[in-house]
């Protein structure tokens, strides 16, 4: 039995049916293995221990009763087996203490994303390493510079570098007599650069969802947006659809697998639209239970295989 710690968001805020979290922690009580719940304000750094205020939690996938809580202890991370990583965005200055506080319970224990590499592989900048992969797009605060950009590449998605969930996505068209009020409203609003891409108008047939576990593609989910939305993301009203990996998107994952796996990062979601991968999301990837939803494999327990083995092979090098 090992001792699985899950930092995320309140329960009071998880949609159950559809959370990818309640469903590894589904597949951990599955095995046997003892669940811990903390959130990331319960995190205490004294020394060199960090623990938290958890609970113990039993899960169950029954609505109206997937939980049921424990009394509340101290948990010293250190004694746990894993902690799961997977408390929402925005990615923050909460978000990054978070991570820095995690690493210091390695190598006797997994953390999962590693926190080195969720803190050093921001979505929407990570993702520039692989800018061949792309559509074109621009990462700035300069009006100057978007102005240029749009000069060149025509209508472009406007969105926050730190943002999450398709907030804040706005299209902008090549002469569009809003540009000037939104980039005024965006300055305003957010203090860090903007992500500005070129508009793929085939995003009306579906943002991709792309599953790789420990750097292996191992299910998909076509994320089709509301009509009048460009957004296909999932909780702004896209439907979810089942899909085939196309040979644009096997070549895409082939050269980020090896990267994912060498950095830690065993559960990956990457977006593509059109043959261009858009993000790599790394921090909570979403998706599991939709795919499952929509008749594709349930990843869960990929998932935890992935973790018994390294955590086998730490032990033994150990």
């Amino acid at each position: 039995m090992l001792e699985v710690a899950v930092q995320m968001d309140p329960l009071e805020r998880i949609n159950f049916a559809g959370d990818s979290t309640f469903a590894l922690m589904l597949e951990a009580a599955r095995r046997g293995h003892r669940l811990w719940f903390y959130t990331p304000d319960h995190l205490s750094l004294e020394g060199g221990t960090l623990s938290a205020r958890a609970r113990e939690i039993e899960v169950r996938d029954e609505p109206g009763r997937y939980y049921e809580l424990g009394e509340s202890r101290i948990l010293d991370l250190a004694e746990a087996d894993v902690v799961l990583l997977r408390q929402d965005p925005p990615f923050d200055l909460a978000y990054i203490t978070s991570t820095h506080f995690l690493e210091r319970i390695g190598p006797k224990t997994l953390v999962v994303n590693d926190p080195a590499h969720v803190r050093n592989a921001p979505e929407k900048l990570f993702v520039m390493e692989f800018s061949d992969l792309m559509p074109a797009t621009l990462v700035t605060r300069s009006r100057e510079a978007i102005e240029r950009f749009r000069a060149t590449h025509g209508a472009v998605v406007m969105k926050p570098l730190y943002g999450h969930g398709g907030a804040s996505v706005f299209k902008v068209s090549e002469r569009d007599p809003n540009f000037g009020s939104l980039f005024d409203l965006f300055s305003v609003t957010f203090r860090e650069p903007w992500v500005v891409q070129k508009f793929l108008p085939r995003v009306v047939e579906g943002d991709k969802r792309i599953l790789l576990v420990d750097g292996e593609p191992l299910g998909a989910v076509n994320r089709v947006p509301a009509q009048d939305d460009i957004r296909s993301n999932m909780v702004r009203g896209g439907a979810a659809a089942a899909t085939d990996l196309t040979d644009r998107e096997r070549e895409i994952c082939a050269k980020l697998g090896p990267q994912l796996k060498q950095r830690g990062l065993l559960l990956v979601g990457i977006d593509v639209i059109d043959g261009f991968l858009t993000e790599i999301n790394v921090t909570s990837p979403t998706g599991l239970r939709a795919l499952t939803r929509i008749g594709g494999p349930d990843l869960a327990p990929a998932v935890l295989d992935v973790i018994e083995r390294r955590l086998s092979a730490m032990r033994a090098g150990s």
